[in-house]
């Protein structure tokens, strides 16, 4: 585990999966404490997929892979690659194991650095072999409720920077969406009302650049953290029926297959593609408020 500090936040991360494992301002614990009970990861990083490929497998060239959900740089050590007082960077490279599932040689970097109030996530990804990659790439952090009571329904509220017009798609089966059925985001006053039930059909997923930038707000309607990102889609969600105590904020460049998808793997929703030695540059960033 790893610490990095400033006068307003203090990060831990940890070289499993280049993790973000901690986030503390004022004396408050913000990210989940990863609770098996309810979900045992605090914010794993999505590589090479993003949710799930249809019964874990994919296609590429004529041969079929096996990945499970996320894929598997979650559950991967990572080299540590620089730190000082303020940033953290970690670096995983393609090996045997990695190319019986992904058959794509890469560098993937993650930081985490600090600037004032903000959490800025950094990633790269780097084609390392002699063919175009395709891949994606997503982010999952946890964030507790600000004032969670479990006998109670409410949650609190997000705001976006669009208020009308959002629409989300759902999960339909085996972990993959329907995305021909869309679905509108009702707000009220401006903002999306959180309760026990938001999340009873699994997450919440806007595509198409909708928004870049969430906030959650506590039940009296004051900011309480904000993610900003670039990303074409985000997700929400929190554990359907298990009355969790996070929600997650989370950017994808990159989604799950639709349902029933036997397409080839580089023709997937919002894949990612480099030409040999061409380098991604993603990322997104949290503002404690």
């Amino acid at each position: 585990m790893e610490t990095i500090s400033n006068s307003q936040l203090t990060l831990q991360t940890s070289s499993h999966g280049a993790e973000l494992c901690s986030i503390v301002s004022g004396g408050k614990e913000y990210l989940w404490q990863a609770d098996p009970a309810f979900w045992k990861r605090h914010s794993p990083v999505l590589f090479p997929i993003v949710g799930s490929v249809w019964n874990n497998e994919y296609r590429h060239e004529g041969i079929t892979y096996n990945l499970s959900q996320h894929g598997f740089a979650r559950d991967m050590d990572f080299e540590l690659i620089q730190k000082n007082s303020d940033e953290v960077r970690y670096r995983l490279k393609d090996d045997e194991e990695t190319l019986k599932k992904y058959p794509f040689p890469f560098c993937l970097e993650i930081g985490y650095r600090l600037n004032g109030n903000q959490i800025e996530v950094i990633w790269q990804v780097k084609n390392t072999g002699e063919k175009e990659m395709h891949f994606q790439i997503g982010a999952h952090p946890a964030f507790y409720y600000p004032d969670y009571h479990a006998e109670s329904e409410e949650r609190g509220f997000f705001g976006f920077d669009r208020t009308e017009g959002l629409k989300y798609i759902l999960i339909s089966e085996k972990g993959c969406a329907d995305s021909d059925s869309e679905y509108p985001l009702l707000l009220t006053d401006g903002l999306l009302p959180l309760d026990i039930h938001t999340f009873d059909k699994d997450a919440l997923i806007i595509e198409n650049n909708q928004v870049q930038k969430v906030t959650l707000y506590n039940k009296e309607k004051q900011p309480y953290l904000s993610l900003n990102f670039n990303a074409p889609v985000v997700g929400l969600w929190s554990p359907p029926a298990k009355n969790a105590p996070f929600v997650c904020i989370e950017p994808w460049y990159g989604r799950c297959d639709r349902a029933y998808y036997d397409g080839e793997y580089k023709d997937k929703d919002w894949m990612q593609h480099l030409a040999p030695g061409e380098i991604f540059n993603g990322g997104y960033s949290i503002s404690i408020e």
